[in-house]
């Protein structure tokens, strides 16, 4: 069974192709509209009672009953009580076709008591450009985005107007007031049947284009608002710059695509992390690594660093690379020593301390998307990554939690962050020697 959608949702918006989470973004939108709605409305009463209160009275005498303050009145209180409910979210759809009816009624009233104001036939009404309103209040429902409020404006704005026309010309049987004389027409009450046909007819087409932008409107924003959860999704497991890339690209991005510059990374991993595991609870050890990753990440995104990738307890972050950043290596230098810092402040789960052990090289690093046409993702290849990697491994040899190397020193400054070269070694897999630099003071 499917359960009930909440208040408010059209029926493209309980499609179940899409998310709960999507459905309930479109209805939120839906339910600011008819905030905006409801100010609209309440702006064009205040016009209505402020044109009344400034427009010449009539010479004839006042009737006892004007009926132009009782509908703007009963047309405030209306607007006013449906603006509350909107904003207290508690819009029942029921209210919101009756407003449609309501507010085209009490229009439409408006127009009918003028004859009456001015002690003339009905035909009367049939001539004030008030009639311009109804399209205001038409294009109105647009607001929602829903074709099917525009479309109940339309209907009852047309089947109200002709029902006006019918009282003109039924209500003095002796005297229906037609004519086909359009020179009569204008200089008289007559009424001029073709003419009100036109005003039905604009009516009906004014709704039907509306109804029809409206229509390819809302599939647009549909679609607008299931592709920006997907890139805020997207960004959870890819980097936010290169979520901003694919979402800005003018061609779907496909395989094989990046760019190559010199570029600082970072590797880091837990200090004892296999004795651990075996100590504690898988759950307590993802909750650990949890908040672990938490306070790591903290400074390398600020810093301008941009993870690439979580590997078990494992973090691959890159500085300059999606993302521009001139002072690449000196960036991730400071990272390093505030992670170092902020961990060796705190204590995981029930009173763990956890070190890391961080290794930093620059070099050129090539970041792109792998994967096959269906499935695609980001990933930074090259052999300063290797090394970033190699160096981190060697802080277990070298008794440090920083190891750096020699371009990374070069660029960050090593008087600025008190380097201490601590000679040349071999790294495995590598044919030639690499200088490696730790910051002092470095604990053992």
């Amino acid at each position: 069974m499917s359960t009930p959608s909440p208040r408010g949702e059209t029926d493209e918006a309980r499609r179940p192709q899409i998310p709960a989470r999507l459905r309930r973004a479109i209805a939120e939108q839906q339910r600011s509209s008819e905030i905006l709605i409801g100010w609209v409305q309440l702006a064009v009463v205040c016009a209505f009672a402020v044109l009344y209160a400034l427009s010449p009275k009539p010479y004839v005498a006042e009737p006892v009953l004007a009926p132009e303050p009782w509908v703007l009145g009963i047309y405030v209180a209306f607007t006013l009580g449906r603006l509350w409910l909107a904003h207290r979210r508690s819009l029942p759809e029921w209210l919101l076709h009756l407003s449609v009816v309501v507010d085209m009624g009490l229009l439409l009233g408006l127009i009918w008591s003028i004859h009456i104001k001015y002690a003339q036939p009905a035909s009367f009404y049939l001539k004030v450009p008030t009639l311009l309103y109804v399209f205001i209040f038409i294009a109105l429902r647009a607001l929602r985005f829903e074709v099917r409020y525009v479309l109940m404006a339309g209907g009852v704005a047309a089947a109200g107007w002709l029902l006006m026309v019918w009282y003109v010309v039924s209500v003095d049987p002796a005297n229906p007031m037609v004519t086909r004389d359009y020179v009569q027409y204008m200089t008289s009450n007559s009424v001029l049947l073709g003419a009100e046909f036109d005003k039905v007819i604009s009516i009906v087409l004014v709704t039907a284009i509306l109804a029809v932008a409206i229509a390819r409107a809302r599939k647009l924003m549909v679609r607008a608002v299931v592709d920006q959860a997907a890139a805020i999704e997207l960004s959870r497991f890819v980097p936010d710059a290169v979520v901003a890339q694919v979402t800005a690209a003018d061609e779907r991005v496909e395989v094989g695509q990046g760019e190559q510059r010199e570029a600082t990374v970072l590797f880091t991993d837990i200090e004892g992390f296999t004795t651990l595991s075996e100590e504690v609870s898988p759950s307590e050890l993802i909750a650990i690594l949890n908040a672990y990753f938490a306070v790591v990440t903290e400074p390398l995104e600020r810093h301008g660093g941009v993870i690439n990738q979580f590997q078990g307890d494992a973090i691959l972050a890159t500085f300059n690379l999606p993302s521009a950043l001139p002072d690449h290596a000196a960036a991730a230098l400071a990272a390093a020593l505030e992670i170092r810092e902020r961990l060796d402040a705190r204590t995981f789960g029930n009173g763990i301390r956890l070190r890391s052990r961080v290794g930093i090289n620059t070099g050129p690093v090539i970041g792109g998307l792998v994967g096959t046409s269906g499935r695609l993702g980001y990933t930074v290849h090259g052999d300063a990554v290797n090394l970033a990697a190699r160096l981190e491994a060697l802080n277990k040899e070298m008794g440090t939690r920083i190891l750096v190397s020699a371009r990374t020193a070069e660029l960050a400054g090593a008087e600025r962050f008190g380097l201490r070269a601590l000679g040349t070694v071999q790294i495995r897999g590598r044919r030639q020697s690499v200088s490696i630099f730790t910051p002092d003071p470095e604990a053992g």
